[in-house]
């Protein structure tokens, strides 16, 4: 199993960030990897059991389920049904934290898989570097800082 964390401090509080991030359906308003998105069969995108899909700049299709939104915890976990990136029983958490320093928001995104031996390290390092820190990244720039 595959374990992929990445942490960044957001120049916004969190719940600002929130607002964005809660969003299952709303990836292409603030992720820069991906290109469009929809809800499957019309649910609404906070209902957990609702699948994403969503396609990237890059032409790759993506299937996602909400396994669980806490606005309270300002935290959701999902897991990937369908993916070109040849991982298995794929489950991520994305999670927000106030820093009251500052007024600002503590992003933690992390990952746990499965893939095919030998490509641990390259997966990894697409999904903590490329997904999540390019995420956090544009997050950034969104809120300033």
């Amino acid at each position: 199993m595959v374990k992929v964390y990445t942490s960044s401090v957001l120049a916004a509080p969190a719940d600002q960030v929130w607002r964005v991030v809660r969003d299952f359906n709303g990836l292409p308003d603030w992720h820069p990897a991906i290109a469009d998105s929809r809800i499957e069969s019309g649910l609404p995108a906070d209902r957990v059991g609702c699948v994403r899909n969503f396609n990237l700049k890059d032409g790759g299709n993506i299937r996602e389920q909400l396994l669980s939104l806490s606005d309270y915890d300002m935290t959701c976990s999902y897991s990937i049904l369908v993916s070109p990136m040849g991982v298995e029983n794929y489950v991520a958490t994305l999670k927000l934290t106030p820093v009251t320093d500052g007024n600002r928001t503590f992003a933690e995104w992390s990952a746990e898989f499965d893939c095919e031996p030998g490509r641990e390290r390259e997966l990894a390092e697409l999904v903590g570097n490329g997904v999540f820190q390019g995420g956090f990244d544009a997050l950034k720039q969104r809120f300033g800082g």
